[in-house]
């Protein structure tokens, strides 16, 4: 299509009659460069009208929502397998409650929950599994739940290859839990006889008690108020029963920054 210059020479003098054959070929080439154009747009225009009707549709169209990665069935079958290994019996649902909350804890960042956390991992991998466990939590459930804790994204390769294992590490870290539990557990009970011991028992009158005072903080007279406050935070970190320190340091230091500041 188009002009063809084979039929046509600047240099050559034409007839009248080769005039208007030039005239007339490029007269149906201009027009059929027309009808040509004319129908590209349309199907240009028909194109993009398909695409727009194949567009709407798709958002029109609810979206397939993905099969479940965890289902009821594959934590039944975990749950069966797991109460059919060595020291299964020795495994408490409570305790492993425990241990789902102290991993959690222990994750960062401590504030989410196990389903948060395996979201963040595989989108929609704790949603599924919370929903495959249920509303009713039994010692079976709590071991899946605690294997996730404690495997992440890799628990449902555990639990179906190795289940023994498993459940010993389940044990082991049920013991650990429990031990730090009741180390907590006692060290507030001795911070709570601690302070009634205090309050029931008068600071021995002293002649040089401010001295005294100062010197337990680690500090001479003529310290100010703000480094007698900077001197007991310090202090009350390093001997809080809390963070393994003694009680009965904790409590002197209590005693001579309320003494000092009374």
């Amino acid at each position: 299509m188009g002009f063809d210059p084979r039929h046509w020479s600047p240099q050559r003098e034409t007839t009248s009659w080769e005039s208007s054959a030039s005239r007339q070929r490029v007269t149906s080439n201009v027009e059929a460069l027309l009808r040509e154009n004319d129908a590209l747009r349309r199907e240009v225009e028909r194109l993009q009208q398909e695409l727009e009707r194949a567009r709407r549709s798709q958002w029109q169209q609810p979206t397939a929502q993905a099969p479940a990665r965890i289902r009821a069935a594959q934590v039944q079958a975990w749950g069966v397998a797991l109460a059919s290994q060595p020291g299964w019996s020795q495994l408490r649902q409570g305790a492993l409650e425990l241990l789902i909350d102290q991993l959690n804890r222990n994750s960062f960042p401590s504030r989410l929950s196990l389903q948060q956390r395996l979201d963040r991992l595989v989108s929609g991998l704790g949603t599924d599994l919370l929903a495959a466990v249920g509303p009713r939590t039994t010692k079976k459930t709590a071991a899946v739940l605690a294997a996730f804790a404690l495997y992440g994204v890799r628990a449902s390769e555990w639990l179906d290859e190795d289940p023994a294992r498993v459940v010993s590490e389940l044990h082991q870290r049920q013991t650990q839990a429990s031990r730090r539990q009741t180390r907590r557990t006692r060290s507030d009970r001795r911070t709570r006889s601690d302070r009634r011991t205090t309050d029931r028992e008068p600071a021995a009158a002293s002649g040089n008690g401010e001295e005294e005072a100062l010197a337990v903080l680690g500090l001479r007279l003529g310290a100010t108020q703000e480094q007698i406050k900077q001197a007991f935070r310090r202090l009350v970190k390093r001997h809080h029963p809390d963070v393994g320190g003694s009680a009965s340091a904790f409590r002197r230091v209590n005693e001579a920054y309320q003494q000092l500041v009374a």
